[in-house]
């Protein structure tokens, strides 16, 4: 089990870690998926050795909460203001990348790797999850895959009309998903919630940076609808 040291955001909330401990209200953590909400409530549990559950829904929380009230719920949500229990958010790395470091080496010694590792294991942007950090450090040791290095930031809307914007965002987010997939097609399409037609549709519109397959250039047909409007002027006509 990964050092509760090493989770996100650990200089702030476990400075009173022995204070939450030994209060008689129920405890819930709540985080981003794959954040270690998880690790850190079934340690909470195992200190104050009373019961967890890992909640698949809010009513599911407050029905099992009802017979632990001293209890240790972990969430992704915050719990509602009705519930009589103390809540802890566990923050995404996103959020505290210097833990990354750390993670990374707990990761690794877990999967009896030695020797340094390669620096872009641990690039920003990063996944945001402990979940996905790991997956790099397996994807390395059993198939020598590094993730490749993403652009900084979100796309820059040039543009004025939606059209045109929409598009810039959709090659934005294909490309980073073919990115954190490590170019795998099925895990990208999963990513995006979409079929595989719709993603390969998709890259053929705006390519593959991961294979280094060029855009075939074709277009949506908001973007060709809008085109003739552009060329024109507003003051055309007008004399």
């Amino acid at each position: 089990m990964i050092p509760l040291a090493h989770l996100p955001g650990y200089a702030q909330w476990g400075a009173h870690l022995d204070e939450l401990l030994a209060r008689p209200e129920a405890l819930w953590v709540y985080g981003p998926t794959g954040s270690g909400v998880s690790t850190l409530a079934a340690d909470l549990a195992k200190r104050r050795e009373l019961p967890w559950l890992e909640a698949g829904s809010l009513e599911e929380a407050a029905t099992w909460l009802a017979s632990h009230p001293r209890g240790t719920v972990a969430a992704q949500a915050a719990a509602p203001s009705h519930l009589p229990c103390l809540s802890l958010r566990l923050p995404g790395l996103d959020e505290h990348p210097e833990a990354i470091s750390a993670l990374l080496a707990a990761f690794a010694v877990e999967e009896s790797l030695e020797g340094p590792l390669p620096p872009v294991l641990g690039a920003l942007p990063c996944p945001g999850n402990l979940r996905e950090l790991r997956n790099r450090l397996l994807r390395w040791k059993l198939l020598g895959q590094l993730p490749a290095l993403e652009p900084a930031g979100p796309p820059r809307f040039e543009a004025e009309d939606l059209a045109s914007n929409l598009h810039e965002l959709e090659r934005f987010l294909l490309h980073q998903a073919l990115r954190r997939a490590y170019g795998n097609r099925v895990e990208a399409a999963q990513r995006l919630g979409v079929s595989r037609r719709q993603l390969y549709l998709l890259i053929r519109r705006h390519g593959d940076p991961v294979r280094g397959e060029p855009a075939a250039g074709d277009l949506p047909r908001r973007i060709l609808k809008r085109q003739p409007a552009q060329n024109s002027s507003p003051d055309q006509g007008i004399r």
